[in-house]
């Protein structure tokens, strides 16, 4: 199943989502039109905290007649507007490796100029830390700022540099703390799409001081989720999709998900290690390999339209604008 969050008749609605059909159900009319009550579908995190209940009544509702409404008739929010926690990963070594070099470059053009970049660019990467193979390494990020599909991402005045970030996230049901890797499986609600908004240049200053990111990573609308939720019945192996980044139209990055350095139950099981993970968090990937500006030297513009695809997943679209 794909459940989405969208604005339609003046108010905010769980829905479930057709692809074939291009339409949505709206979750809670259903429920009151079956006699049901709506309760476990008003939100996201409501159908989250429902478990199985609520998958099942969501099944249930599928067949009923409606209503249903066309997705060109709603507007479309992130599907977990307000995340109870968001952690992301580093998890593809491509992406590790050529993202500090891009670093590196970064830095020689702000010395340098352009040829000093381009040439920096041209290094070869270097090994990959070994406590990225040790570890799911991982950060806590802003759960507040989090922001949808074809939303307007209004850049930051302290950054010139506008990068984005193609990832997969987990939305996480169940709470518990020290959840073993063999059932951490049992504690994904579903799948996501994660683009990671990064202010480059704010970014590189700060990871100077061993800390962070902060500003490189958090300001309004920088964690953009979307454009719906899969369960994991139908998307299968997260580790067998095809990505593609598109900005513009233009196709600037294709990669693949496999090869993660940790599974997402891995992940989970070690960020559970004496710590409660709640039901509605997010855990994002880690950035697929060539699927950011930094790794492939080429950035944003004021204006410029991105799209994230994800097989089995969709596409999340966004533009960019400078502000003044």
């Amino acid at each position: 199943m794909k459940f989405a969050t969208f604005e339609a008749g003046g108010g905010v609605r769980v829905g479930l989502v057709d692809t074939d059909r291009n339409a949505a159900l709206d979750l809670a009319a259903a429920a009151e039109r079956a006699g049901r009550s709506p309760a476990p579908v008003l939100s996201m995190l409501a159908l989250i905290d429902a478990g199985d209940a609520g998958l099942e009544l969501a099944r249930e509702l599928a067949r009923s007649e409606g209503p249903w409404t066309q997705l060109e008739n709603v507007r479309l929010l992130s599907p977990l507007p307000q995340p109870r926690q968001m952690r992301d990963a580093m998890s593809f070594e491509t992406h590790i490796r050529q993202s500090g070099r891009g670093g590196r470059a970064l830095q020689a053009r702000a010395e340098g100029g352009e040829a000093a970049f381009k040439a920096a660019l041209a290094a070869p990467t270097e090994p990959l830390a070994d406590v990225y193979r040790q570890r799911p390494i991982y950060y806590i990020t802003n759960r507040l700022i989090v922001g949808g599909p074809e939303t307007v991402v209004r850049w930051p005045r302290y950054s010139q540099v506008m990068d984005y970030e193609l990832e997969i996230a987990i939305v996480t049901r169940g709470t518990r703390a020290n959840i073993p890797e063999g059932e951490a499986a049992n504690h994904i609600f579903g799948y996501t799409i994660f683009n990671d908004f990064s202010a480059r240049d704010r970014q590189m200053q700060e990871m100077a001081g061993r800390l962070g990111p902060a500003k490189g990573k958090s300001f309004d609308g920088a964690n953009v989720l979307g454009p719906w939720i899969v369960t994991p019945d139908e998307l299968g192996d997260p580790q067998t999709l095809n990505v593609e980044v598109r900005v513009n139209g233009e196709t600037r990055a294709k990669g693949t998900t496999a090869n993660m350095l940790f599974t997402f139950p891995q992940i989970l099981a070690y960020a559970s290690e004496d710590e409660t993970i709640f039901a509605g968090e997010v855990f994002g990937s880690g950035t697929v390999g060539n699927c950011c500006g930094l790794e492939i030297g080429r950035f944003l513009e004021s204006g410029d339209t991105i799209e994230l695809h994800v097989d089995r997943i969709g596409v999340l679209r966004n533009r960019v604008v400078a502000q003044a």
